[in-house]
């Protein structure tokens, strides 16, 4: 018998053991679709929401399922999955800007105030486009491992060029909608033990397709939010993981100084730091948390003496 996928996941990657809130399928009006939820109540009615956005490839828990708990002992706090991705709405043509508006969608649905938007990697980009668009639902950022553009370096555009190619080529052979639809079919078919972190997240890792992943990829390779990320006008958190090698950390730190009061909260850790390095990466992500929503009051403040 070969070794089996869940064995590499078990020899090879710690995982820490978290509770996982119970979610539920919530349709986005005039959004296409439906999407996976949790919801998280905070201390009391008044709590502020953190809304989180998952990285490329995950699902919204499988990002931040070790945050949650610590998290919702301060605010409110929203998971989704964003479309393409794990049970998100199913699409056959991945668009950030299309993320953005769900994102915004589910803000409204669910009558969500004092609203700050976190995201990881891709979900910070997606981060960044809810604000631009929809500036009126957004009072603070958490962006963590991410950057302003890609497309910087004679590979990256090479490798982003090709992706972009690639996806156009194979997408006569191989419908997102297929395909999602069967990495879900996959998914499911795992009999789960919900205390078990590594089946668990095998389940979640696998309701994503290939296919899905290639799209999102080749959209975040377009984005560029250089010439508008300096009108940022809300309290904003970045939080730097050093030892990225995906996003290089001067590019992090770049981003941060170019949008007017940031913060920068360093985690020592690679670009996987929000579950692999979670030890590390919780306790930032908690202080930049509170630092937005701290200065959240203090921007409303000058918004009213101005």
């Amino acid at each position: 018998m070969g070794v089996t996928p869940l064995a590499v996941v078990r020899t090879r990657m710690y995982l820490p053991w978290a509770p996982i809130p119970a979610g539920r399928m919530v349709e986005l009006p005039g959004r296409g679709g439906s999407t996976y939820v949790t919801d998280s109540p905070g201390p009391d009615a008044r709590s502020p929401t953190v809304v989180l956005l998952h990285a490329l490839g995950c699902t919204g828990l499988l990002s931040w399922f070790p945050v949650i708990r610590p998290l919702s002992e301060r605010f409110r706090v929203v998971t989704m999955d964003q479309r393409g991705h794990g049970r998100g709405i199913v699409t056959d043509d991945f668009s950030l800007a299309e993320c953005a508006d769900d994102v915004a969608a589910l803000i409204d649905l669910l009558g969500l105030e004092d609203v700050i938007v976190a995201g990881y990697s891709m979900g910070s980009i997606v981060a960044q486009r809810v604000w631009r668009q929809h500036p009126d639902k957004v009072d603070g950022l958490v962006l963590c491992a991410t950057t302003d553009r890609f497309q910087l370096t004679p590979t990256e555009r090479a490798f982003f060029t090709g992706m972009g190619a690639g996806m156009l080529a194979t997408r006569s052979i191989s419908r997102s909608r297929t395909a999602i639809a069967a990495a879900r079919a996959a998914s499911d078919r795992l009999d789960l033990d919900p205390t078990d972190m590594h089946k668990w997240a095998l389940r979640e890792f696998r309701s994503t397709s290939p296919w899905a992943v290639g799209q999102a990829l080749a959209a975040l390779g377009r984005h560029h939010s250089r010439p508008w990320i300096g009108r940022i006008d809300v309290p904003t958190a970045v939080v730097v993981t050093t030892r990225d090698k995906v996003v290089r950390a001067e590019r992090q730190v770049r981003l941060a100084r170019s949008i007017p009061g940031a913060t920068m909260h360093e985690v020592q850790a690679g670009h996987a730091a929000c579950v692999l390095s979670a030890e590390r990466f919780v306790p930032a992500l908690i202080e930049a948390t509170l630092t937005v929503n701290a200065r959240r009051r203090d921007f409303q403040r000058r918004s009213r003496s101005a």
